[in-house]
């Protein structure tokens, strides 16, 4: 963009505009393409292990059997059918619901954006892990809030600049196997996020995006099962549940939701009215026909493949990566998290990285609404072969490796 578009245009855009960036990871989309490029940058579920028989066959179904129904509006809570099927999805997680506790959205995306709409004014405190999902912090800026910030322990971190004289107004958690670190909360960290949303009388967003993506361990409960036990009935939980079949089934028909109590759905879904009237019909009644006919056994064969793939990609790590790199193996999900040496830039590294070494991830800094984690980044193994995450990961240590023997030779 030149300056004179710049001048153009910027002088046009309301204020909040200024608070809407192009991301890391947007910026990164255009790698994917190249074939040179080992990358660990995008979170994408591997389209392989996509259900496409299952999927062809129920768009051409429908559009034999049903099209008046399938290529028209329908009801912008979302199609009934798949509501109920979400519904008991949501009471196997422990949540006890009904069709009218469910919204659909086009992806929790839009989920999170109707809640930020819904919840957030300017200078409103709010509280995010750090660091937290990018995708979410992009919202939250627009809205301009006062941020504060709390640890994969639930805890309090200190936040430069808040004002603590004021209540929360809006609480997002990413609790299992989260985006980017691939942190899960234990039972206590979630009940301190309940203990802090009572406190301040504060609705708690739990995104529940990868929670199916189990690979070891007993899950925890989510947070709103939690919460249902102590205030009763989800009518009275301050916790909305945000799901998505994007990491289980397919990204691309944009299909998620949000579990929470009648009188906010109720509201929720005149913001859904207003915004695109209601999500693609043909989609939802193709991804009910599909997880109704097989959801559990295409989650048991992403899990199978991911796990593999995270296992191998911890043993790259262990192989090759210096010693003073560090990383947890997560229970699930896409992500590993490394923290690098003080004084390497994660920017500054991927830069190099695709030059010289064509390889690819995400910089940690823009997961981290204060700006801080500049030693932090990324890697997602779910849609990287085996052999080319190895190598990619011995590219890559190399060059940490040489950029650290360039820091210690300058001290």
């Amino acid at each position: 963009m030149t300056d004179l578009q710049r001048q153009t245009w910027e002088h046009r855009f309301a204020s909040r505009a200024q608070n809407i960036n192009a991301s890391e990871i947007r910026d990164l989309f255009a790698l994917l393409g190249n074939s040179d490029i080992i990358s660990f940058a995008g979170g994408f579920p591997d389209a392989n292990l996509f259900a496409l028989p299952q999927f062809r066959y129920g768009y051409q179904k429908l559009l034999e059997d049903s099209p008046a129904i399938a290529l028209q509006y329908c009801a912008s809570e979302g199609y009934l059918p798949l509501r109920r099927w979400i519904a008991d999805f949501m009471r196997r997680q422990g949540v006890d619901c009904s069709p009218d506790n469910i919204l659909i959205t086009s992806g929790a995306q839009q989920a999170i954006e109707f809640l930020s709409r819904l919840f957030l004014d300017k200078g409103d405190p709010l509280a995010v892990s750090k660091p937290s999902y990018l995708g979410a912090l992009q919202i939250f800026n627009a809205y301009e809030p006062d941020y504060h910030f709390f640890d994969g322990d639930g805890i309090s971190i200190a936040s430069p600049g808040a004002d603590k004289t004021r209540p929360l107004k809006l609480i997002y958690a990413n609790p299992d196997f989260s985006n980017p670190t691939g942190e899960t909360m234990d039972g206590t960290a979630r009940r301190r996020l309940i203990d802090l949303a009572r406190a301040n009388d504060a609705p708690l967003i739990e995104d529940g995006a990868y929670r199916s993506l189990r690979y070891e361990g007993d899950p925890h409960p989510t947070i709103m099962q939690l919460d249902i036990a102590d205030c009763g009935s989800i009518e009275t939980s301050l916790v909305v549940y945000c799901g998505s079949f994007s990491k289980t089934m397919t990204p691309g028909l944009r299909i998620g939701w949000i579990c929470a109590a009648s009188q906010l759905i109720n509201k929720l879904t005149l913001l859904k009215q207003s915004s695109d009237l209601n999500s693609s019909t043909i989609n939802q009644m193709v991804m009910h026909c599909v997880a109704d006919e097989m959801f559990d056994a295409s989650v048991n064969i992403s899990r199978e493949v991911y796990r593999q793939r995270r296992d191998n990609l911890i043993r790259a790590l262990e192989d090759h990566m210096p010693d003073n790199v560090n990383w947890k193996k997560p229970e699930g999900g896409m992500f590993v998290w490394l923290t690098l040496p003080k004084g390497i830039d994660a920017r500054t590294l991927l830069a190099k990285a695709i030059a010289v070494e064509k390889v690819a991830f995400v910089p940690g800094r823009p997961f981290h609404a204060d700006g801080s984690g500049g030693n932090t980044l990324r890697l997602c193994f779910s849609s990287c072969p085996l052999d080319l995450a190895t190598e990619g990961v011995t590219r890559l240590a190399r060059l940490i490796a040489a950029e650290t023997a360039e820091l210690h030779a300058m001290a």
